[in-house]
């Protein structure tokens, strides 16, 4: 039954079945599935692989936009109902946004979901955001972790240029910076000084945990 309900809930997600998620989704809670496996096998899976239709030209933006739906409607269930381990005291905060240039936001709306559903408090500045607006906004909401992405190889300089804001006003030290996207690499990620790489938006879960990981054991 478990596995079944897992699958059920990525084909919700690929076919775009809004109702259909939110019905599997409420299932997940009834049987006691463990509401994070759910987003990571089930739905994040799905958004996947609707990705990957993306990419091969047999699914566009609309179908997207629809399949993020039928995401977020599983999401608004089950995310009461996830357990995060491991984050102990006040919520780590987290300024998102996609940097200036790019007004693609379907990859970083992907990811504010799911790292908002693995209990971290999220600050989305938005697409388009000038390097200084991410700094402005990290040290106005005191956050912890900064997360910058693009899909355009013109704009990546743009997240240097705030790791570069960041050591001209001596913070650097203050935050953690993560960066991802399709022209995004670690290789890039390592080259410009940031401290993260996620290919997709539940890897990026994994990366904010083990960045937190690592403040904590540094402090």
């Amino acid at each position: 039954m478990k596995e079944e309900i897992i699958q059920g809930l990525s084909d919700s997600v690929f076919e775009m079945e809004e109702e259909r998620s939110a019905k599997l989704a409420h299932q997940v809670v009834e049987e006691g599935i463990d509401a994070f496996e759910a987003i990571d096998r089930g739905l994040s899976l799905g958004m996947q692989r609707a990705g990957d239709e993306f990419e091969k030209g047999t699914y566009f933006i609309p179908e997207l936009l629809l399949c993020s739906d039928a995401l977020n409607a599983g999401v608004d269930v089950l995310k009461p109902h996830i357990h995060v381990d491991g984050i102990v005291g006040e919520k780590i905060k987290v300024v998102i946004g996609v940097i200036e240039g790019d007004t693609h936001d379907i990859g970083k709306n992907l990811v504010k979901t799911m790292i908002d559903a693995g209990g971290f408090e999220v600050y989305d500045i938005g697409r388009d955001v000038p390097p200084q607006k991410f700094v402005d906004a990290a040290l106005e909401n005191n956050a912890d972790i900064i997360a910058i992405s693009t899909l355009m190889t013109t704009t990546m300089t743009g997240m240097q240029r705030v790791i570069d804001i960041l050591n001209e006003r001596g913070v650097r030290g203050n935050f953690k910076v993560i960066v991802g996207g399709g022209p995004i690499s670690q290789n890039y990620a390592n080259r410009i000084g940031a401290d993260g790489y996620s290919p997709n938006a539940m890897e990026a879960v994994r990366l904010i945990r083990g960045l937190v990981g690592e403040k904590v054991a540094s402090s």
